[in-house]
């Protein structure tokens, strides 16, 4: 959380239009930031996949459209009951990270995709003894 900021400002509040037209002044100007990781593979990564997100987002209607095909479109409600359960990566994480690298995205992998699914709530991996567990009574 605490670069957090850092890359909201480095990368125009995650604006994915705006950060797909970086140019390479921006990448130097990028590398001298302190506030976020300063890896040339990583920025221009980061350009890239934002060209990418707006390309499948043209292409499939919505990115998030695309993003829920691969849990069929409800959230999986999964049933761990400590947190050792909560597994780092599945089949669908696996399979949205290849789809997304077949588009050209990279830094990503299932694990990656899967945390973004427990973020977005495609997936809920909370505690079965957990209040924000939907199945939890009382």
């Amino acid at each position: 959380m605490v670069k957090r900021a850092g890359y909201r400002a480095a990368f125009a509040g995650f604006d994915a239009s705006h950060v797909a037209a970086f140019s390479e002044a921006d990448v130097a100007r990028l590398l001298l930031d302190p506030g976020i990781v300063r890896n040339r593979a990583k920025i221009t990564a980061t350009i890239s996949n934002a060209q990418c997100f707006l390309k499948l987002q043209a292409e499939e209607g919505s990115f998030a459209a695309f993003a829920w095909s691969f849990v069929g479109g409800t959230p999986r409600v999964n049933q761990p009951v400590q947190v050792s359960d909560v597994p780092a990566e599945t089949a669908e994480s696996e399979a949205f990270a290849k789809a997304l690298k077949q588009r050209g995205f990279k830094f990503l992998g299932p694990t990656v995709m899967y945390a973004f699914m427990q973020a977005t709530g495609m997936v809920n991996d909370h505690l079965v003894s957990c209040f924000r567990h939907p199945g939890r009574t009382g």
